[in-house]
């Protein structure tokens, strides 16, 4: 399975270890040309994280680099079911207010 899949609503499903060791290049990258137009279409995504397992300081960083990946396309993100451990991250690495959390 992938790490993260995309619906036809813009739901960004992510799944599992948000980390260094699964993340091997920016989520905008990775994201099929039909995806692309979709987003592009919606001007809007949701990064759902309930299912996150685990994330580090990397996972952090991809998550803000996918935030300004979607804005350079004219794609707004939002962040759901955030885990509790990635806003202690990103607090004490001083980016919470990086993270358009709803």
């Amino acid at each position: 399975m992938s790490l993260f899949q995309v619906n036809e609503k813009g739901v960004v499903r992510v799944h599992g270890h948000l980390d260094r060791d699964t993340l091997a290049k920016n989520w905008w990258a990775s994201l099929s040309s039909s995806e692309k137009s979709m987003l592009e279409k919606n001007n809007q995504c949701t990064f759902d994280l309930a299912e996150v397992e685990r994330v580090d300081s990397a996972g952090l960083a991809w998550l803000i680099n996918a935030i300004r990946d979607g804005r350079q396309h004219g794609v707004k993100v939002k962040l759901t079911d955030v885990p509790e451990k990635l806003m202690k991250l990103a607090k004490i690495s001083d980016v919470d207010t990086l993270l358009p959390v709803e």
